[in-house]
């Protein structure tokens, strides 16, 4: 299996329409769903000889659930639209050679027109959860805050870093860290926490965020995960920035890039 991080959007019952309410509701009520030992999938669609086909879980659709404060709140997993999502994704940041052989062109026009034809049936259904492969993308330390940040045991063994917060308190870093940078002109940065601005503003501000480095924790050491304070040396940038310190803030962010590169090595190793 490949070490993803991800970002998870938990929001209260109460805020899905009422059929999606009650899908859910039932859904905790039966225990949730328990993965097979082998994961069942289905053909999606049909790869032209010499091309990757497209398949995806055949379990239904699923979600994580978590009680805080005595309300359960729910994270669907959106599978297609993930899955549609990605593939776009990869068509666009990978190299062309890379992108045509795994992502043709009509491929991708097939999938955003599927992509658009399901957010008009219903312009609710955003992922509420992001996935990364191999590593955390740093943007994503602007919606977290260091006191927020827990290094917990796992059940399986290991050790697992995450952060928990309120998706008010992440919306309101999101669009400080989005003004600081454009004041600074720094805009490769600044497309990229607009993007994750947008995202978060749609959600309920009841509903709670959580940044969870899950088996890519398994990259790290005890030491070297105990160590990592990302978001506090995301956050100590963007100060920096206010301050006009643009010597100190270009330090303290290719400080945490350099301690991603390392992370992101395993990628291309494997």
């Amino acid at each position: 299996m490949i070490p993803c991080a991800y970002l998870r959007v938990f929001q209260p019952l109460e805020v899905f329409p009422t059929a999606e309410r009650v899908h859910w509701e039932r859904y905790i009520l039966s225990g949730g769903h328990v993965p097979p030992t082998r994961p069942v999938y289905r053909e999606r669609a049909t790869a032209p000889r010499g091309r990757v086909g497209l398949i995806s879980s055949a379990e239904g659709e699923q979600a994580d659930v978590r009680l805080v404060d005595g309300v359960y709140q729910v994270c669907p997993w959106r599978t297609r639209i993930r899955v549609l999502a990605s593939l776009l994704s990869l068509r666009e940041s990978a190299a062309p050679e890379v992108a045509e052989a795994f992502v043709p062109e009509v491929e991708a026009r097939r999938a955003a027109k599927e992509l658009a034809k399901l957010r008009r049936r219903d312009p609710s259904s955003i992922p509420s959860l992001l996935q990364s492969p191999w590593h955390v993308p740093i943007r994503w330390f602007v919606l977290v805050a260091d006191e927020e940040r827990k290094v917990a045991e796992r059940e399986e063994g290991g050790y697992r870093l995450h952060y928990w917060t309120g998706v008010g308190p992440a919306r309101e870093r999101a669009e400080r860290a989005l003004s600081v940078l454009r004041r600074a002109g720094l805009s490769f940065v600044t497309e990229l926490v607009e993007d994750l601005t947008r995202w978060i503003e749609a959600f309920d501000e009841r509903a709670s965020l959580e940044l969870d480095y899950a088996t890519v924790s398994d990259l790290f050491t005890w030491d070297e995960l105990d160590d990592d304070h990302s978001a506090r040396d995301v956050s100590s940038a963007i100060e920096a920035l206010v301050e006009g310190d643009m010597a100190r803030s270009t330090e303290l962010y290719q400080a945490v890039a350099g301690r991603w590169a390392e992370v992101r090595a395993h990628e291309s190793l494997n």
